[in-house]
């Protein structure tokens, strides 16, 4: 995927998901509080099963463009979801111990995701928002491995996407697109 379809994708992503976005983002701080301060300890896996569910259904599924969207992220994002999900039934009592370091260097990164795309020059909608493919897999992969009890299957699914992150650098997917008013490509990599 070129630079260009990949911004198109995600700002077209986002000028009609917004408000689904705020709800979703919400919604997730909620179930984290809950869940780290042990009031609803599943709180977190539910919420991080419906973010996953809803990134592979609506990014990928409706929005995506290319067949490794369809064929590769849209599956992987689902059986994320649907694992976490089983997760908060099968272990609902598991208790969500507080971030250690490294934990707590990939919350930071999710909450600067939106920061960052902003200073690399991106602008609403064509820019990295929370409730995104790689903000929500960061999240995810900080905030479960926090549980006492872990199921490897999903932490491998989460970590191939985060592995696949890389792929933005490879295809310049950090450029924007071309700019009307100057015409000029603006190159972040």
């Amino acid at each position: 995927m070129d630079a260009t379809a990949f911004w198109k994708v995600i700002g077209e992503y986002n000028s009609q998901t917004i408000t689904v976005q705020i709800i979703l983002m919400l919604f997730l701080v909620l179930g984290l509080i809950l869940s780290y301060t042990g009031k609803i300890k599943w709180s977190a896996k539910l919420v991080l099963g419906v973010a996953n569910l809803y990134i592979g259904i609506v990014f990928f599924g409706v929005f995506g463009t290319e067949p490794i969207q369809f064929f590769f992220a849209l599956p992987l994002y689902l059986c994320c979801g649907g694992l976490l999900l089983f997760e908060c039934i099968k272990n609902k009592d598991d208790v969500l111990e507080k971030p250690k370091r490294w934990q707590s260097i990939l919350l930071l990164l999710f909450v600067l995701y939106p920061a960052i795309s902003f200073l690399l020059g991106n602008t609403f909608p064509q820019m990295v928002t929370y409730i995104m493919p790689c903000p929500i897999v960061s999240v995810s992969i900080a905030v479960y491995s926090g549980y006492r009890r872990k199921n490897r299957f999903l932490l491998l699914l989460l970590t191939i996407w985060g592995l696949t992150g890389i792929k933005s650098l490879i295809f310049s997917a950090c450029q924007l697109p071309m700019s009307e008013d100057t015409g000029l490509q603006l190159n972040y990599t």
